[in-house]
């Protein structure tokens, strides 16, 4: 291990014991990020959705997330427009639209969680319904129709008054044995009939009830004995007609005042009954040219197939709308599936359904010739399985911000989405080509294959599972990028790959590279076309990919295997161009071996041991490469494998440069590169993160406490930070420069995958078995965070980052948000101080960034925290009423003696304030260094005061007065000192940050002294001298990495 090399210095190891004492109180469940919201989140549960006409124009689809409601505009193209707060204390079982209110159901009482009713008007929760105290079951339904409002729970329904929100009676359905009573096919009503509501049972009766009597009128039994529980009901647009479905298959459409069945036929079966009825209402869609009357939708939870009937002349099907979502998989994977709801807008061409696959759909009848399948009209979805990985685009350009914007994420689903966090609209899926044409051509929606039994399912068309995702736009062409037919993924040999060179370097090519689970070939994106690239690059030795990466230029890919094979492709050709090791020629191969013979002599066997050398052609991994990178110049390639190694290659040649080897005490499990500091952070299996510089090669850091295996890490922006996700399920930050464990919080479930932005404003996570994606906020960049180090003890619960946002902090939240007594209280420890390395180098504070640019912008800061509006003073009381806790005698009222002088005269209360402010730490400090001319003491002390306390210090500086007025001129002594700092060329932007705050507060004083003009003007000649000398050694830089990365050299 290099570490433990006697002829290399020590790698700074973390103390876990030696941490800060922690500030008394208790202390927030994370210090530096703030929950946010979580992204990705459509329809995930099986709560059907609820759907409202918005005038004449529009309606309004209303979904559950879990704790909250989202709805969407569908004019809009199902655009969210509203999300429900307060968030429930329990999940929603039940949902119902209303008017413009939406009603919603929350809690099991079964699993010890409070129940409720609570209404909700344009997002916010305006009234509540009361539940009856013995209330022990979940609502599984709501309905409101005329004056009523009734919730279906397991075995009782509640009634209550829909003007008053009072609750009026409670109906048992009674029972010949038990669970016969159990409502499983919820309620309904039927038009024209007063007060009268229709109930499923487990047993197959429907049963009518008269709510406003609380009296059972009716029971319709079942056409057989066989026929099974009551799966759902629904009524018919013809009068009296009410369709109802049975668990066994059957679907049969009575007449309720007859109680005679109209229409049976067999629309399910006992492994998949029908759960969910829906009528078309605009007198369009049955017949043979679709002009007639008649048309039923049915679909069910175990499956993602829509059936649409015509009911005329005895029922038949008309058409079968395939995998309009996903099925339910029951093979032990995590992919949802089946259709939770479907319902045709009334008067409208339109039909909506919704998915257990978090997605919710609309289908519209307007195809030419006429289809009895509807197309797809507006889709908004989200992963129908849990994030697998995830990945913040980079900026195409220097300045630009869509390093903030879009986020990359994989799920187990097989998809790629890219989320915007600006604008839920813009979120997509990336195309992977037309599924349901390639389905149509292998029969998968042809309606013939409906007695075959289980079939493919579009999802299983996709490409596999992504493991792994690279990504650079640095020659994405954007919407335009290879315009025409391109081939999809093309598998074919690689010199007879199609290449337009001219076509795609003026608009550029693919910028996204993806590894797939159990798969040979690694696949390209065009990110700016959100679709499918045109390449498939295989692996070398033919072994599954385990990861890849991209060149910053975006030009060439690397794809690794897990049997240690490294190979790079060319992004615009699609070519291959290198492996690692490179593969010898013969005449190569004849040189190699005379070498070989030539070190057998005992001189070059000596010249050996001194150097290490790597024979070309030599060096691959013999486990799985679990990760890649290259750096930004394209010379040097770094990969780590599960055998402990890693390795340095060159990239023209492919030989092997040089080697860590860290086996067999550890394997290496994944690595990430911040390419600002050159520093490679490498995740070990022994619950380890350890950090090499890529220019020495060596480990300078080693970053411990993990009590799992780490899932995933990443590095902060300015690579300060390292932030790791364990399966312990805490997220733990690290501070580079001191090793110290900062910040650290636990979640309920483990993370699986994390992503800084490129803005540092935003952390997104993956959790295990969630669909969404979790966003926190990044508090530093607004406010000061104390960054001190933390003990394990003082890791806290932390809440996850909800749908809705409640109780999260956005940029604005986070800025502005009030500092507690734990901040004040980390606002006195000092930064750590490092001795300079050298007196010609120009160094930094380690004081947090944070903290001098908020003392830079603190009046405008102060500024925007001001109360709108002064305190108000409380009403007094009357008269007669005594004060609180007074004397009854009302002794406390009488005015308390002011202290008086000698004289007799009163003293001022400002005049008892302390006169002797020389003796106070700050200006103790500044003038104790007048005497020595050293003013470290004063300058270690400032950088361990708060922006808002180092503001009122510099304020408060004085001119001095007496006799010896040079002595006593604090204003003199600062700048002297901030000259010092300068001479010894330490804490530059603290010296140019406090110089630029000093001025402003008291250039009309600097002005008028002649002694403060010049001691400024002698710190303005040592500032521009030493910047002078700055620019030349950047300037000097510049032109040597220039020269380096000019193609000509």
């Amino acid at each position: 291990m290099p570490h433990s090399d006697p002829y290399h210095p020590s790698t700074k190891r973390l103390k876990l014991d030696a941490a800060s004492k922690a500030p008394s109180g208790a202390r927030k469940a994370s210090s530096i990020f703030a929950p946010f919201r979580t992204i990705g989140l459509v329809s995930p549960t099986g709560v059907p959705f609820a759907s409202i006409p918005l005038g004449k124009t529009t309606f309004q689809i209303t979904t559950s997330v879990g704790r909250a409601l989202q709805t969407y505009d569908l004019k809009r193209g199902l655009n969210l427009v509203f999300i429900t707060r307060p968030q429930t204390p329990a999940d929603i079982t039940a949902t119902y639209a209303w008017k413009e209110k939406v009603f919603a159901a929350w809690g099991d009482a079964r699993n010890g969680e409070p129940q409720g009713l609570w209404v909700f008007q344009r997002g916010k929760k305006v009234a509540e319904l009361p539940l009856p105290s013995d209330l022990d079951q979940p609502v599984r339904q709501i309905l409101i129709f005329g004056s009523w409002i009734v919730a279906c729970a397991l075995t009782r329904m509640e009634i209550w008054k829909s003007d008053t929100l009072e609750h009026y009676t409670t109906i048992f359905p009674i029972a010949a044995k038990k669970g016969d009573n159990e409502l499983t096919g919820g309620v309904c009503n039927m038009p024209t009939f007063l007060n009268k509501i229709f109930v499923g049972r487990a047993d197959g009766w429907v049963e009518i009830w008269n709510v406003s009597t609380g009296k059972l009128i009716y029971t319709i039994l079942p056409p057989a004995p066989d026929c099974g529980s009551v799966t759902c009901l629904e009524p018919t647009p013809a009068l009296s007609l009410l369709a109802i479905a049975y668990s066994a298959g059957p679907l049969v459409i009575q007449n309720v005042l007859t109680d005679k069945t109209v229409l049976r036929f067999n629309a399910g079966n006992d492994e998949a009954p029908v759960t969910t009825i829906s009528f078309r209402s605009d007198g369009q869609g049955a017949g043979q040219d679709g002009r007639q009357d008649g048309v039923m939708a049915t679909a069910t939870s175990l499956s993602g197939d829509v059936t649409f009937w015509d009911l005329n002349k005895g029922g038949r099907i008309m058409g079968v709308l395939r995998s309009a979502h996903n099925p339910p998989v029951n093979t032990g994977e995590t992919v949802r599936g089946g259709i939770s709801k479907i319902e045709f807008l009334p008067g409208q061409p339109v039909i909506m359904t919704s998915g257990l696959d978090n997605s919710l759909k609309s289908w519209i009848f307007d195809e030419t010739p006429y289809s009895p399948v509807p197309r797809i009209l507006h889709m908004r979805s989200g992963h129908a399985a849990p994030v697998s990985c995830l990945q913040f685009l980079p900026t195409d350009f220097d300045g630009a911000d869509a390093g903030n914007k879009w986020l990359l994420s994989a799920g187990h689903d097989r998809s790629l989405w890219g989320w915007s966090l600006r604008r839920d609209g813009q979120s997509a899926e990336i195309s992977q080509g037309n599924i349901r044409k390639k389905a149509k051509k292998i029969g998968i929606l042809a309606n013939s294959s409906l007695g075959h039994g289980p079939t493919t399912t579009l999802d299983e068309l996709k490409a596999p599972e992504i493991t792994c995702i690279a990504s650079s736009l640095n020659r994405d062409g954007g919407i335009g990028a290879m315009p025409g037919k391109q081939p999809v993924w093309d598998k074919g040999d690689d010199k007879l790959r199609p290449s337009n060179a001219e076509l795609s370097g003026m608009t550029g090519w693919e910028s996204v590279v993806t590894a797939h689970k159990n798969d040979a070939w690694a696949r390209t994106w065009f990110w700016g076309r959100r679709k499918a690239g045109r390449w498939a690059f295989k692996t070398g030795d033919g072994e599954y990919v385990s990861t890849v990466a991209l060149s910053q230029c975006g030009t060439f890919a690397l794809v690794g295997s897990v049997g240690g094979s490294i190979d790079v492709y060319n992004m615009q050709s699609g070519r291959h161009r290198q492996r690692f090791p490179s593969r010898l020629t013969p005449a190569q191969l004849r040189q190699v071996k005379m070498q070989q013979v030539k070190a057998l002599t005992e001189v070059n066997k000596l010249e050996a041991r001194s150097r290490t050398t790597f024979t070309p052609g030599t060096g691959r991994h013999t486990a799985a490469v679990t990760g890649l990178v290259i750096d930004p110049l394209n010379h040097t390639v770094i990969s780590c494998s599960l055998d402990g190694k890693i390795k340095f290659w060159d990239f023209v040649t492919g030989n092997l440069l040089h080697e860590l080897d860290w086996a067999p005490m550890t394997k290496i499990t994944g690595c990430q590169y911040h390419s600002g500091n050159d520093l490679v952070a490498f995740s070990c299996d022994d619950h380890s993160i350890r950090v090499v510089d890529v220019e020495t090669r060596q480990t300078i850091r080693e970053l411990w406490g993990c009590r799992g295996d780490i899932n995933d890490f990443c590095f902060s922006n300015d690579g300060r930070w390292i932030v790791a996700a364990a399966q312990d399920s805490t997220i733990r930050v690290w501070d580079l420069p001191t090793s110290h464990l900062i910040d650290a919080f636990r979640l309920e479930r483990p993370c699986t995958s994390l992503a800084f932005s490129a803005t540092s404003e935003y952390l997104a996570g993956a959790t295990q078995g969630e669909l969404g994606v979790q966003l926190w906020t990044n508090r530093t960049l607004f406010k000061h965070v104390p960054t001190r180090q933390i003990s394990e003890a003082e890791i806290a619960q932390a809440a996850a980052p909800t749908a809705s946002g409640e109780g999260g902090e956005g940029l604005l939240e986070a800025a502005f948000s009030p500092d507690g007594p734990e901040d004040e209280a980390d606002d006195t420890l000092s930064a750590p101080v490092v001795d300079q390395l050298s007196k010609d180098m120009m160094t930094l504070s380690l004081v947090p960034k944070s903290r001098w640019q908020t003392l830079l912008h603190i009046d405008l800061i102060k500024q925007r925290n001001k109360p709108k509006e002064p305190p108000k003073a409380p009403e007094k009381a009357p008269f007669f009423l005594p004060s609180v806790g007074g004397d009854p005698l009302g002794k406390d009222l009488v005015p308390t003696t002011t202290p008086k002088n000698e004289d007799g005269t009163a003293k001022s209360r400002i005049t008892q304030l302390d006169h002797t402010r020389a003796q106070q730490a700050f200006s103790a400090k500044l003038l104790a260094g007048r005497s020595t001319g050293n003013y470290d003491a004063f300058i270690t002390h400032l950088k361990s005061l708060s922006p808002s306390t180092a503001d009122l210090e510099l304020r408060s500086l004085s001119m001095g007065e007496g006799d010896d007025e040079e002595a006593t001129n604090e204003l003199l002594h600062f700048i002297r000192a901030l000259t010092g700092r300068l001479v010894a060329r330490r804490d530059y932007e603290l010296a140019q940050a406090w110089m630029t705050v000093f001025l402003r507060l008291h250039f009309d004083l600097v002005l008028e002294s002649a002694a403060l003009r010049a001691e400024l003007e002698r710190w303005r000649e040592h500032q521009a001298r030493e910047r002078e000398r700055l620019d030349g050694l950047v300037g000097y830089c510049g032109g040597v990495v220039g020269f380096l990365r000019s193609p000509r050299t």
